[in-house]
């Protein structure tokens, strides 16, 4: 067996130490976790953003562009 010079008390300080690392690291990892999972303060902050988008997500959805088409070209064939 390798003698080695760390003695119990050593140890224990180590030990330590570590557990109040990693208190830190899953503290910080849970102001994390709440920080990405708010999706209310996200949307407020980019509200215009969310609406334009929504708009123009249910405009194509419910075959806006399609129908935009057809009327334009209904009313080019009307002129003539």
């Amino acid at each position: 067996m390798a003698a080695t010079s760390r003695t119990i008390e050593d140890l224990q300080r180590e030990i330590e130490a570590e557990r109040l690392g990693l208190a830190s690291s899953v503290e910080q990892l849970r102001s994390g976790i709440g920080e990405a999972t708010d999706v209310v303060g996200k949307l407020r902050a980019h509200l215009g953003v969310a609406v334009a988008g929504a708009l123009g997500t249910g405009f194509v959805l419910a075959g806006g562009v399609g129908a935009t088409m057809r009327y334009l070209a209904r009313r080019g064939r009307e002129r003539r």
